[in-house]
């Protein structure tokens, strides 16, 4: 079974290639996060792709297989899309594997498109076209790796993936996931598509426009998707080109 979590798209497409070749099921946990759905996963394999936050798996999905009852003793590959480094994940992917009794197979990293326009650049549709076109040997390796029932080749962490992972990711999310600073301008057409989207049901739409509540995860769905391009991030999403791959 293939499960994702995504925001702009891009661990959609690296599980959507991974299920088509292996032939696994796929899982939307977008929608089972936001469903609150925690029921039972009878699969004995597991590949979990999803986006690097803050360089280890989003903490909602962390969460969310927690909260998750699963078939003892599960293989579970883990496949983390990134803007440029995972940093030391894997020492995390294994400790949630001993939780939950699973037999870890590993954790690979491929870069895809910048999505996290809060804080970073995000290209335009060109060089995005280039960095996916670079990450599909990546992806076939991947998928041939899993098929053979293979473990996932790690690489070696330094001291600054430690940093990343171990120092930086609580500090960031303790002091800059929120979400605050989003906000609509003028341009919104008040379609709600950013509300549908959320994964913590963290935006409604109020007179015609959205407002956020005090839960966010900083995927990026809702500014990256908005039609109009009317939303928003404080002033460090003004001018960017917004990022989703359908």
């Amino acid at each position: 079974m293939v499960l994702y979590f995504t925001g702009t798209g891009n661990s959609r497409y690296i599980a959507r290639k991974i299920a088509k070749a292996t032939g696994d099921g796929l899982i939307d946990l977008n929608e089972r996060i936001k469903n609150g759905d925690t029921g039972f996963i009878d699969n004995q394999r597991l590949i979990f792709v999803v986006p690097t936050y803050a360089w280890r798996i989003p903490r909602i999905v962390d969460r969310w297989i927690r909260d998750t009852a699963f078939k003892a003793s599960a293989k579970a590959w883990f496949i983390m899309d990134c803007g440029g480094s995972i940093g030391s994940a894997a020492k995390y992917n294994k400790r949630l594997c001993r939780r939950k009794g699973f037999v870890y197979m590993g954790t690979y990293g491929i870069t895809m498109p910048e999505n996290y326009v809060a804080m970073f650049s995000v290209p335009d549709d060109a060089e995005a076209k280039a960095i996916i076109a670079a990450a599909e040997p990546h992806i076939s390796s991947a998928i041939d790796t899993i098929a053979s029932d293979q473990m996932l080749p790690e690489k070696r962490n330094t001291l600054n993936d430690a940093i990343e992972s171990d120092i930086v990711n609580p500090i960031f999310y303790a002091f800059y996931v929120k979400a605050d600073d989003f906000y609509a301008n003028e341009g919104c057409i008040g379609c709600g598509l950013c509300a549908r989207l959320c994964p913590l049901n963290n935006i409604a739409v109020k007179d015609g426009k959205p407002t956020w509540g005090r839960e966010c995860t900083h995927c990026m769905a809702c500014i990256c998707h908005c039609p109009t391009e009317a939303i928003e991030y404080g002033t460090n999403s003004q001018g960017k080109p917004r990022y989703h791959i359908d």
